[in-house]
């Protein structure tokens, strides 16, 4: 469960069991036969008769939406006061268990439900429509968009229908389809109330949120489970609500289809997921920037304020610091979470048209993404004992940086290293000859190889100072 922004409210994970990370196994390289109906709803069923009864389209779904069951067994240590007390007693141990829902998406097994349903678990069983109960395995888990893939092994199982989530509108119907509270398989019914909602929930790992928001009563249990439209196509995939009592009070979140399926092909493909890099650091364009620009105050975009590497994919492209992107293949781009989303659901490699303003005039430009370093690959050793990571909120957090401040932190310095009296503990490196540095490559590929000193500007406690050093 995860504090929500609003005084009284709370964000609700819809499992009983929330653990923190998964076991994965061996990633299968092969790719599920997806069903996919992007076919939009036609304008004239908005303007037909209310039907009587949604069972029909219902029955072509419910059989594909399972139960996940959950359980770990936790540990824990007795304290060494109490041992020097009662002797040496051995760990006690509990068994947790959890509930959540999935998804079938394909008839060999594939399986779509949330990370938090399946993280960390030493077991998993899927219970089916059909009342078998089967071991599943976990493929891959992102806990950037809450997304996760399981496997069971069986054939011809009854796959459901995905479709773009991208032509949603709100007052559109939409049914909830998962195990509530655990009493068994429940369908609700209600409507999109908003889409492309941010609440926050994802903060903590610096997520992906775009969430479809619904009236449609859903509770703990849900997670997982399948949101539906007036065709019984999945569009969604239930995540979360926002309640002052953890029950529903009618504020659901799901995980659009579109983002989910971009997720399952990386994970069942790699077993990870491998996200876009366009290059930049941005700013949202505010009204008062627009004028600043000689645009319309009502002109959106993201303002480019620096190309993140300095060598990288947009500015391979030309694209330059006072470029406003508007829209990214067609999409557009109106704040600096939509660029962040709409790149980082595209694979490395692909080639993107960007749409962008330059002086007041349209441009466009065809950029071929980079692959966003994430965890480990952003941090490491820059220098012989000098350990650097790239800045996270938690890092700034924790070494009181200002959210202004981007480069490296300085997080150990080996006592023996020939660097550990140039660079300061805990300080940031922002640039390396004059090249702003980001990732631990950006820094590498800052130095120079032959022996004229290298120039580094490095903030620490709100200063900035300059250092010089040889490279190795």
């Amino acid at each position: 469960m995860k504090s929500y922004r609003l005084p009284l409210f709370t964000i609700v994970l819809l499992t009983a069991l929330s653990p923190a990370f998964a076991q994965k196994d061996s990633p299968s390289r092969k790719h599920p036969e997806l069903r996919i109906d992007n076919t939009p709803l036609r304008a004239g069923e908005a303007k037909a008769p209310a039907p009587a009864s949604y069972a029909d389209v219902l029955d072509q779904v419910r059989a594909s939406v399972v139960s996940v069951y959950s359980s770990k067994i936790e540990r824990r240590s007795i304290p060494n006061y109490l041992r020097g007390i009662l002797g040496d007693l051995p760990d006690r141990e509990r068994r947790v268990d959890g509930l959540g829902s999935g998804v079938i998406i394909s008839p060999d097994g594939y399986i779509l439900t949330n990370n938090h349903v399946v993280a960390d678990a030493d077991e998993l069983k899927v219970l089916l429509h059909d009342d078998r109960e089967l071991v599943a395995k976990v493929i891959g888990t992102d806990p950037k968009t809450d997304i996760a893939v399981i496997k069971i092994e069986a054939t011809n199982l009854p796959a459901a229908t995905l479709t773009d989530s991208d032509k949603l509108r709100v007052g559109d119907i939409v049914f909830a389809i998962g195990n509530p509270l655990g009493v068994g398989q429940t369908v609700t019914m209600g409507i999109v109330s908003a889409t492309s909602r941010r609440v926050g929930i994802l903060d903590d790992v610096r997520g992906y949120e775009d969430f479809i928001q619904t009236d449609a009563a859903i509770n703990r249990g849900n997670s997982g489970g399948a949101l539906i439209d007036a065709r019984g196509r999945v569009v969604g995939i239930n995540s979360a609500i926002v309640s002052n009592s953890q029950g529903n009070i009618g504020i659901g979140f799901a995980i659009p289809a579109n983002l989910a399926r971009f997720i399952l092909k990386s994970l069942v493909e790699t077993g990870t997921v491998a996200r876009g890099l366009l290059g930049v650091t941005s700013e949202t364009l505010t009204p008062d920037l627009a004028e600043s620009y000689g645009l319309k105050r009502e002109t959106k975009g993201v303002i480019v304020t620096d190309l993140n590497p300095a060598n990288g994919p947009a500015a391979k492209a030309s694209l330059k610091p006072d470029d406003i992107i508007t829209a990214i293949d067609g999409r557009a781009v109106t704040s600096l979470e939509d660029l962040r989303l709409l790149v980082a659901q595209t694979s490395p490699g692909t080639t993107v048209r960007v749409d962008y303003l330059r002086d007041a005039k349209p441009q466009t430009a065809q950029v071929t993404l980079g692959k966003l370093e994430d965890g480990a690959a952003a941090a490491g050793e820059f220098l012989p004992g000098v350990e650097v990571a790239a800045l996270t909120p938690e890092l700034r957090r924790e070494y009181g940086i200002d959210d202004r401040v981007n480069g490296l932190l300085i997080t150990d310095l080996a006592v023996r290293s020939a660097y550990s009296a140039v660079f300061p503990r805990g300080g940031v490196i922002t640039q390396i000859n004059g090249i702003p540095v980001r990732t631990v490559a950006d820094a590498r590929q800052a130095l120079r190889d032959d022996n004229i000193p290298n120039r580094a500007s490095i903030w620490i406690n709100g200063t900035n100072r300059r250092v010089s050093f040889l490279s190795p």
